[in-house]
Protein backbone atom coordinates (compact mmCIF):
# COMPACT_ATOMS: atom_id res chain seq x y z
CA UNK A 1 0.00 0.00 0.00
CA UNK A 2 1.13 3.75 -0.97
CA UNK A 3 0.03 5.14 2.09
CA UNK A 4 -0.26 2.66 4.30
CA UNK A 5 3.32 3.74 6.56
CA UNK A 6 1.95 6.97 6.94
CA UNK A 7 -0.61 8.53 9.20
CA UNK A 8 -4.00 10.66 7.15
CA UNK A 9 -1.82 13.68 7.19
CA UNK A 10 1.73 11.89 6.37
CA UNK A 11 2.77 12.96 9.75
CA UNK A 12 3.60 10.32 12.35
CA UNK A 13 6.12 9.90 15.04
CA UNK A 14 8.78 7.34 14.59
CA UNK A 15 8.17 5.80 18.20
CA UNK A 16 4.64 6.14 20.27
CA UNK A 17 2.00 4.69 22.34
CA UNK A 18 -1.12 3.93 20.94
CA UNK A 19 -4.14 3.60 23.16
CA UNK A 20 -6.44 0.79 22.85
CA UNK A 21 -8.49 0.06 25.66
CA UNK A 22 -11.44 -2.26 27.03
CA UNK A 23 -13.74 -0.47 29.58
CA UNK A 24 -16.73 -0.29 30.83
CA UNK A 25 -16.85 1.61 33.65
CA UNK A 26 -18.11 5.05 33.88
CA UNK A 27 -15.12 7.04 33.76
CA UNK A 28 -12.64 4.73 31.78
CA UNK A 29 -8.86 5.37 32.20
CA UNK A 30 -8.20 7.99 29.29
CA UNK A 31 -4.31 6.31 29.06
CA UNK A 32 -2.64 3.45 31.16
CA UNK A 33 0.99 3.23 30.42
CA UNK A 34 2.18 0.14 31.80
CA UNK A 35 5.28 -0.02 34.03
CA UNK A 36 7.45 -2.12 32.04
CA UNK A 37 6.32 -1.61 28.11
CA UNK A 38 6.93 -4.43 25.88
CA UNK A 39 7.55 -3.47 22.18
CA UNK A 40 5.79 -4.87 19.22
CA UNK A 41 8.01 -5.86 15.78
CA UNK A 42 7.37 -2.45 14.29
CA UNK A 43 8.94 -0.58 17.25
CA UNK A 44 5.07 1.10 19.03
CA UNK A 45 3.99 0.42 22.39
CA UNK A 46 0.38 -0.47 22.19
CA UNK A 47 -1.85 -0.78 25.34
CA UNK A 48 -5.49 -1.75 26.83
CA UNK A 49 -5.74 -0.58 30.45
CA UNK A 50 -1.88 -0.76 30.98
CA UNK A 51 -1.16 -4.05 28.71
CA UNK A 52 0.69 -4.55 25.44
CA UNK A 53 -0.56 -6.10 22.46
CA UNK A 54 0.29 -6.13 18.29
CA UNK A 55 -2.12 -4.78 16.11
CA UNK A 56 -1.72 -7.37 13.51
CA UNK A 57 -2.15 -10.29 16.11
CA UNK A 58 -6.28 -11.25 15.32
CA UNK A 59 -8.39 -11.96 18.46
CA UNK A 60 -8.73 -15.44 18.67
CA UNK A 61 -12.75 -15.67 18.01
CA UNK A 62 -15.76 -13.06 17.01
CA UNK A 63 -19.43 -14.31 16.83
CA UNK A 64 -22.61 -12.82 16.76
CA UNK A 65 -25.41 -14.66 19.07
CA UNK A 66 -29.04 -14.05 17.75
CA UNK A 67 -32.08 -14.93 20.31
CA UNK A 68 -35.62 -14.96 19.53
CA UNK A 69 -37.49 -12.20 18.39
CA UNK A 70 -39.28 -10.49 21.11
CA UNK A 71 -41.70 -7.36 21.52
CA UNK A 72 -40.60 -4.70 23.67
CA UNK A 73 -37.52 -3.40 24.52
CA UNK A 74 -37.88 -4.37 28.20
CA UNK A 75 -38.32 -8.15 27.40
CA UNK A 76 -34.82 -7.50 25.08
CA UNK A 77 -33.11 -6.32 28.14
CA UNK A 78 -34.38 -9.44 30.42
CA UNK A 79 -32.95 -11.61 27.05
CA UNK A 80 -29.65 -9.95 27.61
CA UNK A 81 -29.37 -9.80 31.41
CA UNK A 82 -30.30 -14.03 31.69
CA UNK A 83 -27.99 -14.50 28.87
CA UNK A 84 -24.19 -12.40 30.40
CA UNK A 85 -25.34 -14.35 33.50
CA UNK A 86 -25.18 -17.57 31.86
CA UNK A 87 -22.17 -16.55 30.73
CA UNK A 88 -19.87 -15.58 33.17
CA UNK A 89 -19.71 -19.55 33.82
CA UNK A 90 -19.04 -20.36 30.16
CA UNK A 91 -15.90 -19.99 29.61
CA UNK A 92 -14.78 -19.93 25.88
CA UNK A 93 -12.02 -21.72 24.98
CA UNK A 94 -10.33 -18.73 22.64
CA UNK A 95 -8.06 -16.46 25.01
CA UNK A 96 -8.97 -13.54 23.11
CA UNK A 97 -11.92 -12.24 21.17
CA UNK A 98 -15.25 -10.14 20.68
CA UNK A 99 -18.89 -11.23 21.09
CA UNK A 100 -21.94 -9.30 20.47
CA UNK A 101 -25.47 -10.93 21.85
CA UNK A 102 -28.56 -8.83 19.90
CA UNK A 103 -32.35 -9.34 20.61
CA UNK A 104 -34.62 -8.59 17.58
CA UNK A 105 -37.63 -6.13 18.95
CA UNK A 106 -40.68 -6.75 16.72
CA UNK A 107 -41.50 -2.67 16.55
CA UNK A 108 -39.62 -0.02 15.36
CA UNK A 109 -38.60 2.13 18.20
CA UNK A 110 -36.42 5.44 17.81
CA UNK A 111 -32.25 4.69 18.43
CA UNK A 112 -32.03 8.69 20.03
CA UNK A 113 -35.00 8.45 22.14
CA UNK A 114 -33.48 5.16 24.03
CA UNK A 115 -29.91 7.08 24.21
CA UNK A 116 -31.56 10.07 25.30
CA UNK A 117 -32.77 8.12 28.32
CA UNK A 118 -29.54 6.52 28.99
CA UNK A 119 -27.00 7.58 31.39
CA UNK A 120 -23.76 9.24 30.01
CA UNK A 121 -20.85 6.99 29.70
CA UNK A 122 -19.39 6.66 26.40
CA UNK A 123 -22.40 8.01 23.89
CA UNK A 124 -22.39 7.71 20.36
CA UNK A 125 -25.34 7.98 17.76
CA UNK A 126 -25.04 7.40 14.08
CA UNK A 127 -28.30 7.84 11.25
CA UNK A 128 -27.66 6.64 7.85
CA UNK A 129 -29.09 9.25 4.61
CA UNK A 130 -32.19 8.04 3.18
CA UNK A 131 -29.46 6.99 -0.13
CA UNK A 132 -28.52 3.72 1.26
CA UNK A 133 -28.03 0.39 -0.06
CA UNK A 134 -29.57 -2.53 2.21
CA UNK A 135 -27.35 -4.50 4.82
CA UNK A 136 -26.76 -8.00 5.16
CA UNK A 137 -27.68 -8.91 8.67
CA UNK A 138 -26.75 -12.43 9.73
CA UNK A 139 -29.13 -14.30 12.07
CA UNK A 140 -27.46 -17.85 13.11
CA UNK A 141 -29.35 -20.91 13.16
CA UNK A 142 -27.87 -24.02 13.89
CA UNK A 143 -24.81 -22.42 12.84
CA UNK A 144 -25.90 -21.40 9.16
CA UNK A 145 -26.09 -17.67 8.27
CA UNK A 146 -29.22 -16.83 6.95
CA UNK A 147 -29.62 -13.52 5.17
CA UNK A 148 -32.40 -10.95 5.41
CA UNK A 149 -32.06 -7.56 3.59
CA UNK A 150 -32.94 -5.09 6.42
CA UNK A 151 -32.40 -1.26 6.24
CA UNK A 152 -29.96 -0.03 9.30
CA UNK A 153 -31.92 3.79 9.73
CA UNK A 154 -29.78 4.53 13.09
CA UNK A 155 -27.71 3.57 15.84
CA UNK A 156 -27.27 4.45 19.51
CA UNK A 157 -24.47 2.87 21.75
CA UNK A 158 -23.44 3.69 25.33
CA UNK A 159 -20.41 2.33 27.20
CA UNK A 160 -17.80 0.97 25.30
CA UNK A 161 -16.57 -2.77 24.75
CA UNK A 162 -13.37 -1.17 23.18
CA UNK A 163 -12.17 1.84 23.02
CA UNK A 164 -9.28 4.17 20.83
CA UNK A 165 -7.91 7.29 21.19
CA UNK A 166 -4.38 9.01 21.15
CA UNK A 167 -2.95 12.43 20.62
CA UNK A 168 -1.03 11.03 17.24
CA UNK A 169 -1.93 11.26 13.98
CA UNK A 170 -4.47 8.30 12.71
CA UNK A 171 -1.95 5.85 11.57
CA UNK A 172 -2.18 2.56 9.59
CA UNK A 173 -1.18 0.21 12.62
CA UNK A 174 -4.50 2.02 14.21
CA UNK A 175 -6.30 1.30 11.54
CA UNK A 176 -5.67 -2.06 12.28
CA UNK A 177 -6.00 -2.25 16.09
CA UNK A 178 -9.67 -1.31 14.83
CA UNK A 179 -9.95 -3.63 12.08
CA UNK A 180 -8.54 -7.09 14.95
CA UNK A 181 -11.60 -6.63 16.33
CA UNK A 182 -14.43 -6.54 12.98
CA UNK A 183 -15.28 -9.78 11.03
CA UNK A 184 -17.97 -9.91 8.02
CA UNK A 185 -19.52 -12.12 9.60
CA UNK A 186 -20.75 -9.84 12.40
CA UNK A 187 -21.07 -7.01 9.95
CA UNK A 188 -22.89 -4.96 13.14
CA UNK A 189 -19.64 -5.59 15.09
CA UNK A 190 -18.70 -1.74 14.26
CA UNK A 191 -16.47 0.69 15.52
CA UNK A 192 -18.03 4.50 15.54
CA UNK A 193 -15.74 7.75 16.15
CA UNK A 194 -14.08 10.62 14.85
CA UNK A 195 -10.77 11.60 13.33
CA UNK A 196 -9.48 15.43 13.97
CA UNK A 197 -9.59 17.38 10.85
CA UNK A 198 -5.53 18.45 10.88
CA UNK A 199 -4.02 16.01 13.79
CA UNK A 200 -0.63 17.73 13.73
CA UNK A 201 -2.32 21.20 15.29
CA UNK A 202 -2.42 21.80 19.23
CA UNK A 203 -5.07 20.69 20.55
CA UNK A 204 -7.31 23.34 22.41
CA UNK A 205 -8.48 22.26 26.17
CA UNK A 206 -12.40 21.83 24.98
CA UNK A 207 -11.13 18.58 22.59
CA UNK A 208 -8.83 17.31 25.22
CA UNK A 209 -11.15 14.48 25.77
CA UNK A 210 -11.11 13.21 22.29
CA UNK A 211 -7.39 13.34 21.56
CA UNK A 212 -6.46 12.99 17.38
CA UNK A 213 -8.85 10.20 17.15
CA UNK A 214 -11.84 8.72 18.93
CA UNK A 215 -13.20 5.47 18.20
CA UNK A 216 -15.51 3.05 20.68
CA UNK A 217 -17.22 -0.26 20.00
CA UNK A 218 -20.54 -0.36 21.96
CA UNK A 219 -21.09 -2.06 24.94
CA UNK A 220 -24.81 -1.61 24.84
CA UNK A 221 -26.30 -0.65 21.20
CA UNK A 222 -29.65 0.05 20.28
CA UNK A 223 -30.38 -0.58 16.40
CA UNK A 224 -33.23 1.10 14.51
CA UNK A 225 -34.28 -0.71 11.55
CA UNK A 226 -37.08 0.01 9.00
CA UNK A 227 -39.46 -2.06 10.37
CA UNK A 228 -37.58 -3.23 13.84
CA UNK A 229 -35.37 -2.76 16.29
CA UNK A 230 -32.41 -4.53 17.99
CA UNK A 231 -30.90 -4.58 21.69
CA UNK A 232 -27.47 -5.49 21.75
CA UNK A 233 -24.46 -5.82 24.30
CA UNK A 234 -20.69 -6.45 23.24
CA UNK A 235 -18.12 -8.15 24.82
CA UNK A 236 -14.16 -8.09 23.98
CA UNK A 237 -11.79 -9.72 26.20
CA UNK A 238 -7.96 -10.68 26.39
CA UNK A 239 -5.97 -12.53 28.54
CA UNK A 240 -2.83 -12.23 26.96
CA UNK A 241 -3.61 -8.11 27.31
CA UNK A 242 -4.81 -9.06 31.19
CA UNK A 243 -8.63 -8.23 30.16
CA UNK A 244 -9.83 -11.38 30.96
CA UNK A 245 -13.53 -13.10 29.59
CA UNK A 246 -14.75 -12.92 33.52
CA UNK A 247 -13.12 -9.37 34.42
CA UNK A 248 -14.83 -8.42 30.97
CA UNK A 249 -18.25 -9.88 31.35
CA UNK A 250 -18.57 -8.44 34.87
CA UNK A 251 -18.02 -4.95 33.64
CA UNK A 252 -20.62 -5.30 30.83
CA UNK A 253 -23.05 -6.15 34.00
CA UNK A 254 -21.67 -3.23 35.56
CA UNK A 255 -23.29 -1.44 32.60
CA UNK A 256 -26.15 -3.21 32.27
CA UNK A 257 -27.10 -1.70 35.63
CA UNK A 258 -27.35 1.56 34.12
CA UNK A 259 -28.79 1.17 31.04
CA UNK A 260 -32.75 1.54 30.68
CA UNK A 261 -35.13 0.38 28.62
CA UNK A 262 -37.27 3.44 28.80
CA UNK A 263 -37.77 6.11 25.89
CA UNK A 264 -37.29 9.82 26.51
CA UNK A 265 -39.72 11.36 24.62
CA UNK A 266 -38.10 13.38 22.11
CA UNK A 267 -38.33 17.45 21.71
CA UNK A 268 -38.47 18.49 18.31
CA UNK A 269 -38.25 22.14 19.52
CA UNK A 270 -35.28 23.46 22.00
CA UNK A 271 -36.30 25.34 25.27
CA UNK A 272 -36.73 28.65 25.10
CA UNK A 273 -32.80 30.08 25.29
CA UNK A 274 -31.67 33.51 25.95
CA UNK A 275 -28.43 34.14 24.38
CA UNK A 276 -26.11 35.82 26.68
CA UNK A 277 -23.35 36.19 24.24
CA UNK A 278 -22.41 35.36 20.89
CA UNK A 279 -18.81 35.43 19.75
CA UNK A 280 -17.48 35.02 16.42
CA UNK A 281 -13.83 33.55 16.23
CA UNK A 282 -12.96 35.45 13.56
CA UNK A 283 -14.73 38.58 13.51
CA UNK A 284 -16.33 39.94 10.25
CA UNK A 285 -13.40 42.31 9.62
CA UNK A 286 -10.71 39.66 10.71
CA UNK A 287 -12.73 37.51 8.63
CA UNK A 288 -12.12 40.11 5.68
CA UNK A 289 -8.55 40.27 6.24
CA UNK A 290 -8.11 36.32 5.59
CA UNK A 291 -10.54 36.37 3.01
CA UNK A 292 -8.37 39.09 1.09
CA UNK A 293 -5.18 37.24 1.91
CA UNK A 294 -6.16 33.66 0.48
CA UNK A 295 -7.11 36.03 -2.18
CA UNK A 296 -3.90 38.17 -2.73
CA UNK A 297 -2.39 34.12 -2.63
CA UNK A 298 -4.45 32.33 -5.35
CA UNK A 299 -3.48 35.53 -7.78
CA UNK A 300 0.32 35.21 -7.40
CA UNK A 301 2.38 32.15 -8.03
CA UNK A 302 1.75 30.72 -4.74
CA UNK A 303 0.13 27.60 -6.61
CA UNK A 304 -2.52 27.76 -4.04
CA UNK A 305 -6.21 27.45 -6.08
CA UNK A 306 -8.05 27.51 -3.18
CA UNK A 307 -8.47 27.57 0.47
CA UNK A 308 -11.49 26.80 2.82
CA UNK A 309 -11.55 29.18 5.60
CA UNK A 310 -13.79 28.49 9.37
CA UNK A 311 -15.68 30.59 11.84
CA UNK A 312 -16.35 28.95 15.39
CA UNK A 313 -18.94 30.81 17.11
CA UNK A 314 -19.30 30.44 20.25
CA UNK A 315 -22.62 30.82 21.83
CA UNK A 316 -23.88 31.33 25.56
CA UNK A 317 -27.22 31.08 26.95
CA UNK A 318 -29.10 31.18 29.87
CA UNK A 319 -30.13 27.38 30.30
CA UNK A 320 -28.18 23.96 29.51
CA UNK A 321 -28.06 23.25 26.06
CA UNK A 322 -28.88 19.25 25.78
CA UNK A 323 -26.88 17.47 23.28
CA UNK A 324 -29.49 15.24 21.79
CA UNK A 325 -32.03 17.32 22.09
CA UNK A 326 -30.47 19.97 19.37
CA UNK A 327 -29.80 16.81 17.41
CA UNK A 328 -33.16 15.24 17.16
CA UNK A 329 -33.74 18.94 16.31
CA UNK A 330 -31.82 18.82 13.17
CA UNK A 331 -33.37 15.77 12.54
CA UNK A 332 -36.62 17.24 11.25
CA UNK A 333 -34.91 18.90 8.11
CA UNK A 334 -32.09 15.94 8.13
CA UNK A 335 -33.00 14.18 4.66
CA UNK A 336 -30.38 12.76 2.76
CA UNK A 337 -27.72 14.41 5.76
CA UNK A 338 -25.85 12.02 8.32
CA UNK A 339 -26.77 12.92 12.06
CA UNK A 340 -24.24 12.09 14.49
CA UNK A 341 -23.33 12.62 18.23
CA UNK A 342 -19.94 11.17 19.85
CA UNK A 343 -19.59 11.87 23.69
CA UNK A 344 -16.57 10.50 25.71
CA UNK A 345 -17.11 9.87 29.46
CA UNK A 346 -17.38 13.64 31.57
CA UNK A 347 -16.82 15.32 28.06
CA UNK A 348 -18.40 17.98 25.69
CA UNK A 349 -20.42 15.98 23.05
CA UNK A 350 -19.80 16.67 19.43
CA UNK A 351 -23.02 16.79 17.31
CA UNK A 352 -23.51 17.72 13.55
CA UNK A 353 -25.88 16.75 10.17
CA UNK A 354 -23.94 16.99 7.53
CA UNK A 355 -24.90 16.37 3.70
CA UNK A 356 -21.25 15.41 2.48
CA UNK A 357 -19.90 11.55 2.31
CA UNK A 358 -16.26 10.91 2.65
CA UNK A 359 -16.91 7.64 1.52
CA UNK A 360 -18.72 4.59 1.43
CA UNK A 361 -16.49 1.21 0.81
CA UNK A 362 -18.98 -2.36 0.88
CA UNK A 363 -16.66 -5.02 0.12
CA UNK A 364 -13.97 -4.05 -3.06
CA UNK A 365 -16.98 -1.48 -3.98
CA UNK A 366 -16.20 2.61 -3.05
CA UNK A 367 -18.32 5.42 -3.84
CA UNK A 368 -17.37 9.16 -2.86
CA UNK A 369 -18.87 12.37 -3.91
CA UNK A 370 -17.98 16.73 -4.70
CA UNK A 371 -20.31 18.65 -2.57
CA UNK A 372 -19.23 22.47 -3.59
CA UNK A 373 -21.01 25.73 -4.19
CA UNK A 374 -24.06 26.70 -1.82
CA UNK A 375 -27.00 28.80 -2.08
CA UNK A 376 -30.03 29.31 0.18
CA UNK A 377 -33.27 27.41 -1.11
CA UNK A 378 -36.47 30.22 -2.54
CA UNK A 379 -39.33 31.57 -0.69
CA UNK A 380 -41.51 29.74 -3.43
CA UNK A 381 -40.61 26.91 -6.10
CA UNK A 382 -40.31 29.89 -8.73
CA UNK A 383 -37.43 31.65 -6.82
CA UNK A 384 -35.95 27.91 -6.04
CA UNK A 385 -35.31 27.56 -9.50
CA UNK A 386 -33.59 30.85 -10.15
CA UNK A 387 -31.72 30.35 -6.95
CA UNK A 388 -30.46 26.64 -8.76
CA UNK A 389 -29.83 28.37 -11.74
CA UNK A 390 -27.97 31.08 -10.69
CA UNK A 391 -25.66 28.38 -8.51
CA UNK A 392 -25.42 26.00 -12.36
CA UNK A 393 -24.44 28.63 -14.01
CA UNK A 394 -22.00 30.90 -11.80
CA UNK A 395 -18.29 30.73 -13.13
CA UNK A 396 -16.62 30.73 -9.31
CA UNK A 397 -18.57 28.19 -8.11
CA UNK A 398 -18.09 25.79 -11.09
CA UNK A 399 -14.34 26.60 -10.44
CA UNK A 400 -14.67 25.92 -6.98
CA UNK A 401 -16.81 22.34 -7.77
CA UNK A 402 -14.77 21.78 -10.79
CA UNK A 403 -11.47 21.58 -8.39
CA UNK A 404 -13.23 19.11 -5.47
CA UNK A 405 -14.38 16.72 -7.98
CA UNK A 406 -11.23 16.07 -9.69
CA UNK A 407 -9.24 16.10 -6.86
CA UNK A 408 -11.55 13.04 -5.68
CA UNK A 409 -11.46 11.51 -9.36
CA UNK A 410 -7.23 11.47 -9.17
CA UNK A 411 -7.15 10.32 -5.61
CA UNK A 412 -9.49 7.52 -6.41
CA UNK A 413 -7.62 6.38 -9.24
CA UNK A 414 -4.21 5.51 -7.22
CA UNK A 415 -6.31 3.05 -5.40
CA UNK A 416 -8.65 1.78 -7.18
CA UNK A 417 -8.48 -0.38 -10.65
CA UNK A 418 -11.66 1.99 -12.46
CA UNK A 419 -13.33 5.13 -12.01
CA UNK A 420 -16.27 6.09 -12.89
CA UNK A 421 -17.26 9.96 -12.81
CA UNK A 422 -21.41 11.52 -13.30
CA UNK A 423 -20.22 13.74 -15.88
CA UNK A 424 -22.88 15.88 -15.63
CA UNK A 425 -22.96 18.13 -12.02
CA UNK A 426 -26.48 18.14 -10.43
CA UNK A 427 -28.09 20.34 -7.78
CA UNK A 428 -28.77 18.43 -4.77
CA UNK A 429 -31.19 20.21 -2.28
CA UNK A 430 -31.90 20.17 1.64
CA UNK A 431 -34.42 22.06 3.44
CA UNK A 432 -32.18 24.94 3.52
CA UNK A 433 -29.16 25.13 0.97
CA UNK A 434 -28.80 23.54 -1.95
CA UNK A 435 -25.24 22.22 -3.47
CA UNK A 436 -23.53 21.55 -6.75
CA UNK A 437 -22.93 17.54 -6.89
CA UNK A 438 -21.23 14.38 -8.81
CA UNK A 439 -21.08 10.99 -7.87
CA UNK A 440 -17.84 9.22 -8.24
CA UNK A 441 -17.65 5.22 -7.54
CA UNK A 442 -14.56 3.10 -8.06
CA UNK A 443 -13.64 -0.59 -7.35
CA UNK A 444 -10.63 -1.34 -4.65
CA UNK A 445 -7.62 -3.59 -5.72
CA UNK A 446 -7.59 -4.98 -2.24
CA UNK A 447 -10.55 -4.32 0.82
CA UNK A 448 -7.07 -3.94 2.80
CA UNK A 449 -6.44 -0.64 1.02
CA UNK A 450 -9.47 1.08 3.54
CA UNK A 451 -7.17 3.04 4.98
CA UNK A 452 -5.69 4.42 2.06
CA UNK A 453 -9.15 5.81 1.02
CA UNK A 454 -9.08 7.38 4.15
CA UNK A 455 -5.90 8.96 4.29
CA UNK A 456 -6.02 9.89 0.82
CA UNK A 457 -9.22 10.91 0.60
CA UNK A 458 -9.16 13.40 3.88
CA UNK A 459 -9.11 16.30 3.76
CA UNK A 460 -10.76 16.93 0.56
CA UNK A 461 -10.74 20.50 -1.25
CA UNK A 462 -14.19 20.92 -0.25
CA UNK A 463 -12.98 21.71 3.58
CA UNK A 464 -9.63 22.30 3.26
CA UNK A 465 -8.77 23.44 -0.34
CA UNK A 466 -6.30 22.74 -3.18
CA UNK A 467 -3.18 21.81 -3.53
CA UNK A 468 -4.23 20.01 -0.12
CA UNK A 469 -1.09 21.04 1.69
CA UNK A 470 -0.37 24.48 0.98
CA UNK A 471 -3.96 24.91 1.86
CA UNK A 472 -3.52 23.17 5.09
CA UNK A 473 -0.99 25.57 6.24
CA UNK A 474 -2.96 28.38 5.36
CA UNK A 475 -5.52 27.03 7.26
CA UNK A 476 -2.96 26.37 9.75
CA UNK A 477 -1.20 30.28 9.89
CA UNK A 478 -4.46 31.99 9.44
CA UNK A 479 -7.08 30.39 11.86
CA UNK A 480 -7.09 31.05 15.07
CA UNK A 481 -9.29 28.53 16.44
CA UNK A 482 -9.02 24.68 17.16
CA UNK A 483 -11.04 23.18 14.52
CA UNK A 484 -11.24 19.78 16.16
CA UNK A 485 -13.14 17.05 14.79
CA UNK A 486 -14.83 19.59 12.68
CA UNK A 487 -14.47 18.92 8.90
CA UNK A 488 -12.73 15.86 9.91
CA UNK A 489 -13.65 11.99 9.08
CA UNK A 490 -16.78 11.10 11.15
CA UNK A 491 -18.02 7.38 10.87
CA UNK A 492 -17.40 3.78 11.51
CA UNK A 493 -15.42 0.80 10.78
CA UNK A 494 -16.76 -2.75 9.79
CA UNK A 495 -15.79 -5.98 8.65
CA UNK A 496 -18.01 -5.72 5.12
CA UNK A 497 -19.02 -2.18 4.64
CA UNK A 498 -17.10 1.00 6.25
CA UNK A 499 -19.07 4.63 6.19
CA UNK A 500 -17.64 8.15 6.77
CA UNK A 501 -19.14 11.77 6.11
CA UNK A 502 -17.41 14.99 6.43
CA UNK A 503 -18.02 16.32 10.03
CA UNK A 504 -19.55 20.00 8.77
CA UNK A 505 -22.78 21.50 9.80
CA UNK A 506 -21.42 20.41 13.49
CA UNK A 507 -21.31 22.14 16.99
CA UNK A 508 -19.28 20.66 20.12
CA UNK A 509 -22.03 20.97 22.88
CA UNK A 510 -22.08 20.83 26.66
CA UNK A 511 -19.49 20.75 29.88
CA UNK A 512 -19.13 24.20 30.82
CA UNK A 513 -18.96 25.71 26.77
CA UNK A 514 -22.23 25.67 26.15
CA UNK A 515 -21.68 25.04 22.00
CA UNK A 516 -19.35 26.02 19.79
CA UNK A 517 -20.75 26.24 16.65
CA UNK A 518 -18.28 25.53 13.34
CA UNK A 519 -19.22 26.34 9.80
CA UNK A 520 -16.66 27.38 6.12
CA UNK A 521 -16.35 28.55 3.01
CA UNK A 522 -14.21 28.12 -0.09
CA UNK A 523 -12.08 30.60 -1.04
CA UNK A 524 -11.14 30.97 -5.65
CA UNK A 525 -10.80 33.60 -7.78
CA UNK A 526 -13.86 36.17 -7.83
CA UNK A 527 -14.70 35.27 -4.11
CA UNK A 528 -16.81 38.21 -2.14
CA UNK A 529 -15.83 38.09 1.19
CA UNK A 530 -19.03 39.46 2.86
CA UNK A 531 -20.78 36.91 0.31
CA UNK A 532 -19.07 34.30 2.02
CA UNK A 533 -19.85 35.67 5.26
CA UNK A 534 -23.45 35.40 4.62
CA UNK A 535 -23.06 31.91 3.76
CA UNK A 536 -21.38 31.08 7.43
CA UNK A 537 -24.69 32.31 8.62
CA UNK A 538 -26.63 30.37 6.71
CA UNK A 539 -25.07 27.43 7.47
CA UNK A 540 -24.87 27.99 11.01
CA UNK A 541 -28.97 28.87 11.29
CA UNK A 542 -29.78 25.42 11.90
CA UNK A 543 -28.00 25.63 14.97
CA UNK A 544 -28.72 29.21 15.35
CA UNK A 545 -32.41 29.52 14.76
CA UNK A 546 -32.77 26.85 18.16
CA UNK A 547 -31.64 29.32 20.84
CA UNK A 548 -32.20 32.49 18.44
CA UNK A 549 -33.96 34.75 21.68
CA UNK A 550 -32.17 37.93 22.61
CA UNK A 551 -32.07 38.43 26.53
CA UNK A 552 -34.83 40.66 27.41
CA UNK A 553 -33.94 44.09 28.44
CA UNK A 554 -35.33 44.63 32.78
Amino acid sequence: MAAAAQSILGLMAPERIVKCCFSASPVPTRYSVPSSPHYSNNGCLLTMNGCEGDPRTPVGTIGTRTFPAVPTPALAMDCLNSAISELKYNTPASTSGILRLQVPILQQFEAIGWLQAQPQLHRCYFSARNQRSSLDLFDSTNGECQISEKKLVSVAGVGSAVYFRDLHPFSFDDWKCIKRFLSKDCPLIRAYGAIRFDATAHISPEWQDFGSFYFMIPQVEFDELEGSSILAATIAWDETLLWSWGKAVDMLQVTMCQVYSVFAKLQTEVPIAFILCNNHVPRKASWDVAVNKALQMIRSDSGLMKVVLARSTRVVGNNDIDPLTWLACLQVEGQNAYQFCIQPPDAPAFIGNTPEQLFHRKNCSVCSEALAGTRARGASEVLDLQIEHDLLSSTKDHVEFTIVRESIRRKLEVICNRVLVEPKKVIRKFPRVQHLYAGLSGRLRSEDDEFDILSSLHPTPAVCGFPTEEARRFIAETERFDRGMYAGPVGWFGGRETEFSVGIRSALVGKGIDALIFAGAGIVEGTNSSLEWEELELKTSQFSKLIRCEVPVS
